[in-house]
């Protein structure tokens, strides 16, 4: 018999994952330590966490991340990069406490 996922866990994957990327672009951001450029960003999501949005949505997350606050450009040679902000660090370190006291609550 095929593995039947419940649809609940199909949308609290997707809301964890594709929904919230910004907090796995600020985490591949953080470990790279160094800026990126969006696509270096998407092939990192891949690798590092099985995340594989389309390349529009990587581009549309980080742009609204800029606008937010979250991460800056920088501009090297003719390339486009991104790094976090300190705004985006405490933004990603609030909501790891937050997930952490969530998932502590949620135990049995």
């Amino acid at each position: 018999m095929a593995d039947k996922t419940p649809r609940a866990l199909i949308r609290l994957q997707r809301k964890l994952t594709i929904e919230n990327l910004w907090l796995y672009v600020i985490k591949v951001l953080l470990d790279e330590k160094k800026p990126l450029r969006a696509y270096d960003i998407k092939v990192k999501l891949r690798e590092k966490f099985s995340i594989d949005p389309p390349a529009v949505t990587v581009y549309t997350v980080v742009y609204r991340m800029g606008l937010d606050g979250l991460l800056s450009r920088v501009r090297e040679g003719e390339e486009q990069k991104y790094k976090p902000t300190e705004t985006g660090i405490e933004a990603f370190h609030k909501a790891i406490v937050f997930l952490e006291e969530t998932i502590a609550k949620l135990k049995l």
